[in-house]
């Protein structure tokens, strides 16, 4: 039952108040401040589930809800958001009113609506200790795991064969909050499925011997990639966001990504100028998380050793689509005889850890393709551009008409790096294209059925990787101390449980 008190009766006399003191929380709290413009973008349009504060610096129960509040933020990093509001300020006091907020701290949690729309919001009224806020809004998280049986494996692996899916294998019944979260931060791009260790007919087809386990199957016929790397957020994302870009939170505003969009239109200047916007436009762009709204402090990217072999291009129509047509950007090629000969497996390798690289630091980069030597049109382009090594490598710009060689027989990664840079930046020479590149790979994939046959206008725009806010690796709540469910007039909550026990692993997948 709630008792009134000076703190319950306070946004009563609010307006009264002479002045609005400094809030609780300093900008390196990992409780996201919110106020009320930014709540409706950073918290109501939110992928993920949240817990807000509503307080005054001057409340003594809000100043003892404050380090339990930061140990529930760290604990909760990555999995939910963490928020506070400080209703002292003016501008606030109008938004806590329409909250329904009548006595200080007020706690409430906020969950999206499954397929949008305004989110669910239910006050807190459970124990103020970490645990206990933890626990509650862990229940409170929307679950997009998909429940994978023997019985429903194949139907699972047939719809949508082209999406990309992503399967753990694990011993536990349940599912973890962890696991929950990668599934929102991937929704509608990979669909996450989690297998049991009964079902052997699932385990057994992909050869699963250790739980948990993570499996990547990029879609389509390319092979399953098994993740063998640390059980944390951050290089999980990482590893997933090979075959799917996760998606932003919040999302951007779509009337600027709009109007920059409309202003990028490319004028015609002379050709030295557009030799360089070409340049210009390989090189990477830094994809930044929101650091004004974020609090927690960022992290370098994770890495992880596993990397998703290149797309391989075996036809010469895709061949055509995505790097021969006048308007294709910046594709590097590399044709091999065979993948399993040795040079061509370092040189695959090399580009394969190039790109994962690229993707890991968020940054923009041209694609790679491995082409068969055995392609129809390859032998022709080989021949046309005098090119007859076991294994080759190219850039090639149809737009621009140029191309560049790889010179060197040493694959290692260094050299080729070395070499992708050069381009990226715009350094070196470029050739020329043989007049008439285009046609020569067009006549080879018309197979006399069609004389004239008109490639199809693709515009494979330069792989992009994930843009993710680095988040602190999530960490196991402590021992729920014992303590009834507290109001607002509630004395300081105890946690007993050590401060060194915030460090135990909350990503048990």
């Amino acid at each position: 039952m709630h008792h009134p008190t000076l703190c319950a009766v306070a946004v009563a006399v609010l307006a009264a108040l002479p002045g609005a003191q400094a809030g609780l929380y300093s900008k390196k709290s990992p409780v996201l401040q919110v106020d009320g413009t930014s709540y409706d973008r950073l918290i109501a349009k939110s992928n993920y589930t949240s817990i807000v504060e509503f307080y005054a610096p001057w409340c003594g129960h809000c100043k003892n809800l404050q380090p339990a509040y930061e140990k529930a933020a760290k604990n909760l990093a990555g999995i939910a958001k963490v928020a506070a509001v400080n209703c002292d300020e003016d501008e606030n006091k109008p938004f806590c009113g329409q909250m329904g907020v009548q006595g200080f701290p007020t706690l409430k949690i906020v969950r999206p609506k499954k397929g949008g729309g305004k989110p669910m919001v239910q006050d807190y009224n459970g124990a103020r200790t970490a645990s206990g806020i933890v626990d509650a809004v862990v229940q409170a998280i929307n679950n997009y795991v998909v429940k994978v049986e023997d019985k429903n494996l194949d139907k699972f692996l047939d719809e949508k064969k082209e999406s990309p899916k992503a399967l753990l294998f694990t011993d536990k019944g349940t599912t973890s909050s962890l696991l929950k979260a990668i599934a929102i931060d991937f929704s509608d791009v990979i669909t996450v499925g989690q297998v049991r260790n009964t079902q052997t007919k699932a385990v057994e087809k992909f050869g699963i011997t250790k739980f948990p386990t993570l499996v990547l199957l990029p879609g389509g016929d390319a092979p399953a990639v098994t993740y063998d790397g640390e059980l944390k957020k951050e290089a999980l994302v990482t590893f997933l966001s090979q075959a799917g870009s996760p998606n932003p939170d919040p999302a951007p505003a779509k009337g600027k990504a709009e109007k920059k969009k409309t202003e990028k239109k490319p004028e015609k200047k002379a050709e030295k100028k557009a030799e360089k916007k070409s340049a210009k436009e390989e090189e990477p762009s830094s994809s930044a998380a929101d650091s004004e709204t974020e609090t927690a402090t960022q992290k370098a990217p994770v890495i992880v050793e596993t990397a998703l072999p290149i797309p391989t291009i075996n036809t010469p129509e895709k061949l055509i689509k995505e790097c021969l047509t006048e308007k294709s950007h910046t594709c590097v090629l590399a044709f091999v005889s065979s993948s399993e000969n040795d040079s061509a497996k370092k040189a695959l390798e090399s580009l394969a850890q190039l790109s994962f690289k690229y993707a890991q630091g968020k940054r923009h980069l041209f694609p790679f393709f491995e082409v068969p030597k055995s392609t129809d049109g390859a032998g022709s382009l080989l021949k046309a551009l005098d090119l007859n090594n076991e294994v080759e490598i190219i850039a090639i710009n149809a737009r621009r008409g140029w191309w560049r060689h790889y010179e060197g027989t040493d694959f290692a990664h260094a050299s080729v790096e070395s070499w992708v840079d050069a381009i990226r930046m715009g350094e070196g020479s470029k050739k020329k294209l043989p007049e008439g590149i285009i046609a020569i790979a067009v006549e080879e994939a018309s197979s006399a059925a069609t004389p004239e046959p008109e490639p199809t206008p693709a515009t494979p725009e330069a792989t992009e990787s994930s843009s993710v806010a680095d988040e602190p690796t999530p960490v196991t709540p402590e021992a729920s101390s014992s303590s009834e469910a507290s109001e607002s007039t509630e004395t300081k909550p105890t946690d007993p449980t050590p401060e060194a026990e915030t460090a135990a692993e909350h990503d048990e997948l």
